[in-house]
């Protein structure tokens, strides 16, 4: 019975808690429910430290420390903690985005061979009615598909 007592001790509910609080981040990333976990973590270092404390207090502790690390430290941690943001699809973009941008040939063009170009740090196939080399500079005339249709301007 001692050692279910023990188990059931306010530090380790509160260990249990912001474990629960941390992994749930994990699942539901955004950065806000992590320094709810760390609060609970306060709470269960306080509780080990300092017997006794009144279940409203352990309370009282845990919501401003949580709000005052979220409200302290949320922004400099979200730029160390980026994602990746969902990218508009730019395969099935608007043909109007692309004509008349230039661009750089990075794998040669010749009539009857695709190359590829980059365009917006993504590499595309690309087609011509005339041969040009790696490195030169075109612009872009229409879209078929995932395919661009280039001009040299060189």
């Amino acid at each position: 019975m001692e050692t279910l007592k023990e188990f059931f001790s306010p530090e380790i509910i509160w260990f249990v808690v912001g474990l629960v609080l941390m992994l749930s981040e994990f699942v539901m990333p955004g950065l806000i429910i992590a320094f709810f976990g760390i609060g609970a973590w306060v709470v269960a270092i306080l509780c080990m430290i300092i017997p006794g404390i009144t279940l409203n207090l352990q309370l009282f502790i845990f919501i401003i420390s949580s709000v005052v690390l979220l409200l302290a430290l949320r922004k400099q941690l979200s730029k160390v903690f980026t994602g990746f943001e969902k990218q508009k699809n730019v395969a099935a973009a608007d043909v109007d985005d692309f004509i008349g941008h230039r661009t750089t040939v990075i794998k040669p063009i010749s009539k009857n061979k695709k190359g590829k170009v980059e365009f917006h740090g993504t590499a595309w196939d690309a087609e011509a009615d005339e041969d040009i080399g790696e490195g030169q500079t075109v612009e872009i005339v229409g879209k078929d598909s995932i395919t661009l249709k280039v001009k040299s301007i060189e």
